[in-house]
């Protein structure tokens, strides 16, 4: 059974930090780019950050370029985001995916990320 579970989320103050697991069951990520997306009442959903199948190239959505950086652990079968300098305006609901917008698409249930002071 094909699942996508995230942990890591929580209460962090401005300019603090979080990494986020996205650990995978049931397909091997190295297949599959990767990717995470963010979802907020306001914007609705919006694309953070990306991956290749290798690991060798990350793709991120300006306003967090420079402050996360997503990377994959193959060999745990592991998804990563590191956030770091958060802001008010990460607070989401951050959901790690395989193979956006394809037949294989597949989301986890997402984990809560709230910046506040």
């Amino acid at each position: 059974q094909v699942q996508l579970v995230e942990s890591g989320g929580g209460l962090v103050q401005p300019g603090g930090s979080l990494r986020l697991s996205c650990t995978a069951s049931g397909f091997t990520i190295n297949g599959f780019w990767m990717y995470w997306i963010r979802q907020t009442p306001g914007k609705g959903l919006e694309w953070v950050s990306s991956i290749n199948t290798s690991g060798g190239t990350p793709y991120y959505q300006d306003s967090v370029k420079g402050r996360f950086t997503i990377s994959r652990d193959n060999a745990k079968n592991t998804l990563y985001l590191q956030m770091s300098s958060l802001e008010v305006d990460d607070t989401a609901l951050y959901y790690c995916a395989r193979a956006l917008g394809s037949d294989d698409d597949y989301w986890g249930q997402g984990t809560q990320v709230t910046v506040s002071s």
